[in-house]
């Protein structure tokens, strides 16, 4: 199996693998699977993806979330970001669909404002747009490496609290329907997560994280912006360039990442399936009371 790295700190790309080769051949997925806990990012290019074949690559990695309430594809596998109508036609700039991805070019990890938080996910390239539109990525891990021991004993018994609102607010107070309020209310995460298989520590903060238990709002909420900034400095920031057929699959216990604008008169399309955490990947249980 050929790779390459993406960045000099985290992200491999795999060469010359296609995800029916992973399916169907237990000792490719297996090495897939060793780098994914590895490097955290994994690409792999010029795919023939279908919503079959992406969901059942996706599946080897644990259970499948269903899509949220509120966004395209709700209560199935694929979450749908797309500003395409049903009838083929750009949508205006006013949509709904581009104030989700405004909202979704925050620093952010899937999921961590859910009960169940995610593994990782799976983003599979539809359609792409001539210029704009990738993603950034940073790796958490290496974030937490570079933390002084000192800060590092501060955070270990800290727990942010985690809402689907606190990012979505940043954006706009109203976007979020009542139905999106009542199905996602806050959670408790701690600010770090340990990968089990390699006894890696990571930040686990978020644009959905606006406090910090034990902390005055103010200064919990000045404490994540530092960390924040802290980890998505400009060397430490992978920017993927996407191309028809790229699926990157990357472990949201480990890494942060944000899309990037477009001009939005220009089709893009991109379906993501999102693999739950379970106790097997470190998440502990830490529901609001």
């Amino acid at each position: 199996m050929k790779t390459r790295p993406l960045h000099k700190d985290f992200g491999v790309e795999v060469q010359d693998i296609s995800l029916l080769d992973a399916i169907c051949d237990e000792s490719i997925f297996n090495k897939i699977q060793d780098l994914f806990e590895t490097h955290s990012l994994v690409l792999l290019r010029n795919q023939d993806v279908s919503d079959d074949l992406q969901a059942t690559f996706a599946r080897g990695f644990g259970s499948l979330e269903k899509t949220k309430v509120g966004s395209g594809g709700e209560g199935s596998f694929y979450a749908r970001m797309s500003n395409v109508d049903p009838q083929g036609n750009v949508v205006p700039a006013d949509h709904q669909a581009l104030l989700i991805a405004k909202a979704n070019q925050l620093w952010h990890t899937d999921s961590s404002f859910k009960a169940l938080p995610a593994l990782a996910s799976v983003l599979s390239a539809r359609v792409i747009p001539s210029n704009g539109g990738e993603t950034e990525f940073v790796s958490t891990r290496v974030a937490w490496d570079r933390l002084d021991s000192d800060t590092q004993e501060t955070l270990l018994d800290k727990v942010a609290v985690h809402s689907y609102a606190t990012s979505r607010n940043q954006i706009d107070p109203t976007m979020m329907s009542q139905a999106e309020h009542d199905a996602l209310p806050p959670v408790r995460r701690p600010l770090t997560w340990t990968n089990p298989t390699n006894n890696k520590r990571s930040l686990y903060i978020a644009s959905h994280a606006g406090a910090i238990e034990g902390m005055p709002d103010k200064e919990g909420a000045a404490f994540l912006q530092e960390l924040m900034d802290w980890s998505t400095q400009e060397p430490y920031v992978y920017r993927h360039q996407w191309q028809q057929g790229d699926v990157l699959l990357w472990d949201n216990r480990a890494t942060m990442h944000r899309g990037r604008p477009w001009q939005s008169q220009e089709p893009r399309s991109i379906v993501r399936i999102t693999i739950s955490a379970s106790s097997k990947d470190g998440v502990e249980d830490m529901r609001l009371s």
